[in-house]
């Protein structure tokens, strides 16, 4: 498969992931900058993690008007693969590719931790090579990353399967006492209905290297090669 990693203004992780699918997982990857009009025959579209445009407006909302991301939109309407990461998954939702918003986080502060995600949907790319019964360690930093919905729109995505990953205990134990940043329904992630379209919040490029004593994320990178 065919991977391509676009740079924002801001962007602070697209390298982890280049380097993560490529040196790592071994697959191809191009470095999209955010304004080109050409995918280059991407496969699949990654948005990284950062500060795009530096947050200055509301974050996504300015890059959601940069030139890729019209590609990007194509992309994905016409079934092509999309996985936001933190920053990535508010570009998403400001693009409309993906339901809800990410808002300021309930304590008002920027959050860097290790959180536990538990899987949810069974139907998914992302998380279909997962075992629903364990949980993944996985390190969270922001500062907007509580999903809010409409109350109609989440019970689509309960209805539907789009709900991918939910904040948990070690033991899998969904509750307010593990929801880092008051995220509705302790919601870390969510996909489109097609389910093409992927969004989280949580890092997994930062936990798949041996060398950091970590490799939870690997196995949702593996899930998306294995059934995308």
């Amino acid at each position: 498969m065919k991977f391509g990693v676009v740079t924002f203004p801001g962007s602070n992780c697209d390298e982890d992931m280049v380097y993560v699918l490529q040196d790592i997982m071994g697959q191809k990857v191009e470095r999209l900058w955010h304004k080109d009009t050409d995918l280059k025959g991407v496969d699949f579209v990654i948005l990284p993690g950062g500060f795009s445009f530096g947050d200055y407006l509301r974050s996504g909302a300015i890059a959601k008007l940069s030139p890729i991301m019209g590609e990007v939109i194509r992309h994905a309407n016409k079934g092509g693969y999309v996985l936001g990461i933190c920053n990535g998954f508010q570009i998403l939702t400001e693009s409309g590719l993906l339901d809800g918003a990410l808002l300021h986080n309930n304590n008002q502060k920027f959050i860097c931790q290790n959180v536990f995600l538990k899987p949810v949907s069974s139907t998914s790319a992302i998380t279909k090579g997962l075992n629903p019964s364990k949980t993944y360690q996985i390190p969270i930093a922001h500062g907007e990353g509580r999903f809010y919905a409409e109350e109609a729109i989440v019970k689509e995505l309960e209805q539907n399967d789009q709900i991918l990953f939910k904040y948990a205990s070690q033991e899998g134990i969904v509750s307010d006492a593990f929801n880092p940043n008051g995220a509705l329904l302790n919601i870390a992630g969510i996909t489109n209905k097609q389910k093409n379209v992927f969004g989280m919040m949580p890092h997994p490029e930062r936990a798949a290297d041996r060398f950091l004593g970590n490799e939870d994320g690997k196995f949702i990178l593996e899930s998306l090669l294995k059934f995308c």
